[in-house]
């Protein structure tokens, strides 16, 4: 098995990416007990650092995550879980994806100008 490599608190972030289209979900952490529960299950589970427990994602709204692919990074510190999104949204504000919010960046040419 790849060494994973937890932070110090014991979890690790995964990035969750729609199989499909390649469209990022959302992202959230795990701790070895969700990642052994969403490998065993076939579905996402998270550790919720707000809540301080396992949740599995899907559970009360029945917009469950089935997962198609699990990638670890170069490092081990970060997990890339592609999925088959069921029930249209992944977020909790009942989007689709919870990267709705856009920042506005100008990038500066060389020497400052823009």
């Amino acid at each position: 098995m790849i060494a994973l490599r937890y932070n110090a608190a014991g979890l690790i972030p995964a990035v969750i990416q729609d199989y499909g289209d390649g469209a990022v979900l959302m992202q959230a952490y795990l701790n070895e007990e969700a990642l052994q529960k969403t490998l065993a299950s076939g579905e996402t589970w998270f550790y919720s650092r707000s809540r301080q427990t396992l949740w599995h994602k899907g559970e009360t709204s029945g917009h469950i995550q089935k997962v198609k692919e699990i990638y670890v990074d170069c490092d081990g510190d970060c997990l890339l879980i592609k999925v088959e999104q069921v029930g249209g949204s992944a977020c909790h504000t009942g989007r689709r994806s919870c990267f709705y919010q856009k920042l506005p960046c100008q990038p500066q040419a060389a020497g400052g100008q823009a």
